[in-house]
């Protein structure tokens, strides 16, 4: 009996056991647990904050470098004559008065010759006075001799002064030379005349054309259905194929409310700095216009976004251990900045960098 009731034991011992291991749940190793962002990784993250900003739309127009037509000199023909010294070649930086050509002219020697005679009647009528003004305190002339003395010397006077400002105006030269000086300091950009050219007062072409190009302006094209989009005073970034990378920065200086007939474009004005001179005009130019419209909308900084299957999401951010999986609608994207339509809320927080890395990490 001893031994059944032994037996008894150990079988009653084995069925509890078995039933409290049925009833009982064991910690599987390999169960998945939730995704917590470790302490190392969070002290490097960024966390952006959701907010409503006024709608930034943004349009890319083309362009072109051109001349600042305000400081643009033409430089004409004032006589005629023959070209016999050229001093600037295409593309020089010349300084105000500067000579750019010498002209032998047959105006310059009538000129030269009128102020010689005008100054040598001068020196009579001068002589003539004093003798008449002598007579008449000797009483060998009367006062009427005085006078028309007098009138002489007045005229061959005016005379000279007149001969002199032409002179003057022609350069002032009285060996029959015409000197072309430069007006302005700037380039020569644009050269119409050569040695032995023959030049004439009636030509209407342009000698030199002198620019300064301290600033540029930028002509750019808007088609009819972007003029409502453009308005005077817009942000612009233009760029080159000369300077990839570069951006020169501007407003818009004034809009062209007309429309080419051939093209059917409206031009538009940006007035740029132009240090180191690296705008050179009938330079190819794109030209991004930024305009505010009045109404806001919820932006993120761009980074945060992670683009996956078709579809953009964010990582919302509440703790390390509280990260959620958000899908949005982008509307629109300007630069670092994205304007979201629908799945975020002002005030919410992203996680703005490793934003994919964790985004793989939860989705594993």
């Amino acid at each position: 009996m001893r031994r059944l009731n032994k037996i008894l034991v150990f079988a009653f011992t084995v069925f509890s056991a078995g039933l409290y291991s049925c009833g009982s749940k064991i910690p599987d190793s390999d169960e998945k647990q939730g995704y917590v962002l470790p302490d190392s990784l969070l002290k490097t993250l960024e966390i952006d904050t959701v907010s409503a900003s006024k709608v930034l739309n943004t349009l890319t127009l083309t362009g072109k470098v051109d001349f600042n037509e305000d400081q643009v000199i033409k430089i004409y023909p004032a006589i005629s004559g023959l070209v016999s010294d050229i001093k600037v070649m295409l593309g020089d930086y010349v300084k105000k008065g500067q000579t750019l050509a010498v002209l032998k002219s047959v105006e310059m020697a009538g000129f030269s010759n009128d102020y010689t005679m005008a100054k040598s009647n001068l020196g009579i009528a001068r002589k003539s006075l004093d003798a008449t003004n002598d007579m008449y305190k000797s009483g060998l002339a009367s006062q009427r001799d005085q006078l028309a003395a007098q009138e002489a010397y007045n005229q061959a006077l005016s005379g000279l002064q007149k001969s002199q400002r032409i002179l003057n105006l022609n350069g002032g030269s009285l060996n029959g030379d015409y000197t072309v000086k430069s007006p302005i300091d700037g380039f020569v950009v644009e050269k119409q005349v050569n040695n032995n050219m023959v030049i004439r007062t009636d030509n209407s072409t342009g000698l030199f054309t002198i620019s300064d190009l301290k600033n540029v302006w930028v002509m750019a094209n808007v088609y009819e259905s972007n003029i409502a989009n453009i308005k005077s005073g817009d942000s612009v970034e233009v760029t080159t194929l000369s300077y990839p990378g570069k951006i020169f920065r501007g407003k818009v200086d004034k809009i062209m409310n007309v429309l080419d007939p051939t093209n059917k474009v409206m031009k538009l004005r940006i007035v740029l700095p132009n240090p180191g001179y690296l705008l050179k005009p009938e330079m190819f130019a794109s030209v991004l216009v930024r305009n505010m419209e009045n109404k806001k909308m919820i932006s993120i900084p761009s980074r945060a976004l992670i683009f996956d299957h078709s579809q953009y999401y964010v990582l919302v951010y509440k703790s390390p251990k509280d990260i959620t999986i958000r899908p949005v609608q982008v509307m629109n994207t300007v630069g670092d900045r994205s304007f979201i339509s629908e799945g975020l809320s002002d005030g919410e927080k992203l996680i703005g960098t490793q934003a994919l890395l964790i985004y793989q990490e939860l989705n594993s």
